[in-house]
């Protein structure tokens, strides 16, 4: 079927951010539109301070717009309160950080497992599906190493795993490679693609590096918060090891 005659998973309409600055308006977001369907690899692609990391907070419910529409899994988070933000997030969001924002007290498995717990998911299963994912991920043997006993590469996919546990809709994430060195940055790459593909994930990435974004199915480049150019063409580049 032709995805224009699918609906979207993501549709963002006319989106502003408007910030004052003393008599000023700064737009960090000036009338942005466009969707994303369930499946894809969207790369959000610019310079520091062209809008991309205030589009993705405010994709992820983490941010208010000034106006204009977000349609997510056919609700609007535009619309939602701060509680209902809060539970759309639980329900549908992963997140992978530059950072890892792993937890230093606790041990992979736990990392992953930690999104479970807000659920009330009973530990034995948390820590079932804990152990399943960091073996999806490839970092099965680092079950029970705590994070500075990790390396960066290690961690990124250990917060891939957490992203995941929960069975989100949609994967948001902010620089992921931005930590690690190039030989790691594919890597991980390696690992998104396979995850797109192959567990027909919807993965949204921010990134200021045209060159990673070229392994995105999608490009929206944006710049002074503006789309200046969508690549929909969905010839992403493939990673040696990937089928293409």
């Amino acid at each position: 079927m032709e995805k224009k005659h699918k609906k979207p998973l993501i549709s963002v309409r006319d989106l502003y951010k408007i910030y004052k600055v003393g008599e000023s308006e700064v737009r960090a977001l000036d009338g942005v539109s466009f969707d994303i369907f369930k499946g894809e690899f969207v790369a959000i692609v610019g310079a520091s301070g062209s809008g991309k990391s205030t589009l993705l907070n405010m994709l992820a419910g983490l941010e208010p717009p000034t106006k204009g529409e977000i349609d997510i899994a056919g609700k609007r988070i535009d619309r939602l309160s701060e509680s209902g933000l809060v539970a759309f997030r639980r329900s549908n969001v992963g997140f992978i950080f530059q950072s890892y924002n792993l937890l230093n007290t606790m041990d992979a498995e736990e990392n992953v497992a930690m999104p479970l717990m807000f659920r009330g998911v009973p530990k034995s299963l948390r820590l079932k599906k804990a152990e399943e994912l960091l073996k999806l991920v490839g970092v099965a043997d680092q079950a029970r190493h705590m994070p500075n006993q990790m390396s960066g590469g290690q961690q990124q996919r250990v917060g891939i795993a957490r992203a995941l546990v929960s069975d989100p809709k949609i994967i948001f994430a902010d620089e992921p490679t931005g930590n690690l060195d190039s030989k790691t940055s594919m890597d991980v790459l390696r690992l998104l693609q396979r995850l797109v593909k192959e567990e027909h994930q919807t993965l949204v990435m921010v990134t200021h590096d045209n060159d990673l974004a070229s392994y995105a199915d999608k490009r929206i480049r944006i710049s002074d918060g503006k789309i200046i150019d969508m690549d929909l063409s969905e010839r992403a580049r493939t990673i040696e090891g990937i089928e293409a």
